[in-house]
């Protein structure tokens, strides 16, 4: 059954259309709405929390979700840290070497195991954190300002099964 209070957009409609148009055999259209619409989202989100809340702290987003990680567990071995922020292990490296320029974490060499590299958030890299958490998550607000307390429950409830069946 079709929500008529949140119909399809003009340009999702023409996408639609157009991908019928396409000898491809079936497709299933609610499967390319909601994939397509995951997308924009997360992306929408990306783009808002950098400009609106990551910029003044010079953080691109995947800085902040390594980071965030971080703040949260402490040390993270490289790979874990690559899979909880979504991202490759030349990427971790990568962001690493910059936030460690900035003094927002250190690694470190495990002495059992060389292969291995513990990640670490420092003290400035916790009171960065601490500083810009509650704004960011006043951003985290703003996105769903106009779903009701059901409706936050159910997307949320909808995207661990989307998440789940991708893992």
């Amino acid at each position: 059954m079709r929500n008529h209070d949140n119909p399809p957009t003009g340009e999702e409609l023409d996408i639609l259309q157009r991908l019928s148009n396409i000898p491809l055999g079936p497709l299933n259209l609610s499967a390319i709405s909601i994939a397509t619409n995951l997308y924009r989202a997360g992306q929408c989100l990306r783009v808002k929390m950098e400009r609106e809340r990551l910029a003044r702290h010079n953080l691109s987003w995947t800085a902040f979700s390594m980071l965030y990680d971080l703040w949260i567990w402490g040390t993270l071995e490289t790979r874990e840290l690559a899979i909880s922020a979504g991202v490759t292990t030349a990427t971790v490296s990568n962001v690493t070497n910059t936030l460690e320029r900035r003094e927002l974490c250190v690694r470190r060499t495990d002495p059992n195991d060389r292969r291995l590299v513990q990640v670490s958030i420092t003290e400035k890299g916790t009171g960065i954190m601490q500083e810009l958490y509650p704004d960011f998550h006043r951003g985290e607000v703003e996105i769903i300002e106009g779903l009701s307390e059901r409706e936050q429950e159910l997307l949320a409830e909808l995207l661990r099964k989307v998440i789940r069946n991708m893992s």
